[in-house]
């Protein structure tokens, strides 16, 4: 992830405005193996459009589109609003769609959203979440959805994320 974005604290927008789609807003908390907040830690989150592309990756999105560095309040916490992913697939002419052609198994990922957290005095913590609901949530190629990954979510009518434990 390019580090050349400001963090913000506590609270942060994803989204550049231009795409219309679901309006998401997640809160969490950083805590330690000992579930005390950690303040100060730096969230790094990210996620794909409603069309699957990544900002970096897709030159129709500006540079930091849907990409945050969110650092954390005292209490742990921060707060982002966003707009919800959809899931994606590999190019169907790719080298990697050949390769899980041949294993018998579809290049699908379902709509997640990625993280990396760090803080002084810690080991970088890299993780995801999976979007509930997702055709391809319990059928991930990259085989990365485990069922404390899958937040609640409320949908159009309580567009917010809730992390278990959060």
């Amino acid at each position: 992830m390019d580090r050349g974005r400001a963090a913000v604290e506590g609270e942060a927008r994803l989204d550049d405005g231009t795409e219309q789609g679901e309006v998401l807003f997640m809160d969490g908390q950083v805590r330690d193996v000992q579930g005390r907040p950690v303040a100060g830690a730096v969230v790094d989150v990210w996620h794909a459009n409603t069309l699957g592309g990544y900002s970096f990756f897709d030159p129709s999105q500006a540079k930091y589109n849907l990409r945050r560095r969110i650092e954390t309040d005292a209490d742990g916490r921060y707060r982002f609003r966003s707009i919800l992913p959809s899931g994606y697939a590999c190019p169907p002419d790719g080298v990697t769609q050949e390769l899980l052609n041949r294993l018998g198994r579809h290049g699908h990922r379902p709509a997640h959203i990625h993280f990396f957290v760090v803080a002084p005095g810690y080991r970088k913590l890299t993780t995801q979440i999976n979007i509930d609901g997702d055709e391809y949530l319990h059928d991930d190629f990259a085989f990365a959805t485990r069922d404390g990954l899958i937040p609640r979510y409320g949908g159009s009518r309580t567009p917010r994320l809730c992390v278990p434990g959060a």
